[in-house]
C-alpha cells in the first residue's frame, strides 16, 4: 500500500508542473447577436418605414461606438445597400458610454448591452409592387476590459413588401 501511495505522489509531482507551464487559453471574441427589423411588414408606395438593427452584446464585453475617441480603435459602421430608387436616411446610432479600460490611458466611447441603430427607408410612389431586399452590412470591433479583438463584419437582409 505504501508503494502505491509513493507512486501516486511521484506521478502528481511530475504532472503538476505541466499544468502550471501550460499557456492560458486564448481569449476569443464574444458571440454578438445581430438582428434587423422593419417597423411594418408592408410599405405603401410613396411612404416611409423605420428600420432597426440591434446588437446584443454579452456582459463583460463592449463594442467601439461609431465615433471612437482613440485613433487605434475601429468604429462601428452600418452600411445599407438598397435598390437605386429607394431612399435610405442617415443612420442614427445609439448614445455611447465613456469607460476606462486597462488597454487605454484615455476613456473609450463604447456600446454595452443592447445597441440599436435606426434609419428610415422611403419607397418612391412609382416603385413597382413586390418584395425587394435591403442588404445591411455591420462592421464592429468588440473588446473586453483588457484586449480588443479583430474587427468583424455581419450581414443581414431586410425584405420590403411594397404595395
Amino acid at each position: 500500500m505504501g508503494l502505491k501511495i509513493q507512486l501516486l505522489f511521484l506521478m502528481t509531482l511530475l504532472i503538476a508542473p505541466a499544468n502550471f507551464l501550460a499557456e492560458p487559453s486564448p481569449q476569443s471574441a464574444p458571440n454578438i447577436a445581430v438582428t434587423a427589423a422593419l417597423s411594418s411588414d408592408k410599405v405603401q408606395r410613396g411612404r416611409t418605414v423605420q428600420a432597426t438593427v440591434v446588437m446584443d452584446i454579452p456582459s463583460g464585453f463592449h463594442v467601439n461606438s461609431n465615433r471612437p475617441l482613440g485613433k487605434f480603435l475601429i468604429a462601428t459602421q452600418l452600411k445599407i445597400d438598397s435598390p437605386k430608387a429607394v431612399r435610405v436616411s442617415a443612420v442614427s446610432y445609439p448614445r455611447a458610454v465613456l469607460r476606462n479600460f486597462k488597454f487605454s490611458k484615455n476613456r473609450v466611447s463604447v456600446y454595452e448591452g443592447r445597441a440599436t441603430m435606426r434609419f428610415n427607408v422611403t419607397v418612391p410612389a412609382n416603385f413597382p409592387s413586390g418584395t425587394t431586399e435591403l442588404k445591411v452590412h455591420l462592421r464592429y470591433q468588440s473588446c473586453n476590459d483588457e484586449v480588443c479583438f479583430p474587427p468583424q463584419s455581419r450581414d443581414v437582409s431586410l425584405w420590403l413588401k411594397v404595395q
